[in-house]
């Protein structure tokens, strides 16, 4: 089951911001989320339904740190399409 523990941070990117005129939103979430849970937890938490969701797996970056491999945790991305006057706030973990 989904919780709001899963959502990493809504994301602020130049991208994101223009989707955001239009009233999309792009959360970032741990891999175990689905779009059927971000839709219970924004309705339990938020209080409305989203009209659209679309989602995306981003795998990890292999990066180096003084020599040493290791590797970025992987996350999923959706774009989630707010009725019209719905708003996040900022989520602080």
């Amino acid at each position: 089951m989904a919780d709001i523990t899963d959502i990493k941070a809504i994301l602020y990117t130049e991208k994101s911001l223009s989707l955001q005129e239009n009233g999309t939103v792009v959360i970032q979430t741990s891999t175990r989320m689905t779009k059927n849970g971000l839709k219970e937890v924004l309705r339990e938490y938020f209080g409305f339904t989203p009209l659209k969701i679309n989602s995306m797996r981003v795998l990890g970056k292999v990066k180096k740190f003084k020599g040493i491999a290791g590797k970025r945790s992987d996350s999923k991305k959706f774009y989630v399409q707010l009725p019209e006057g719905a708003k996040l706030e900022n989520l602080e973990a």
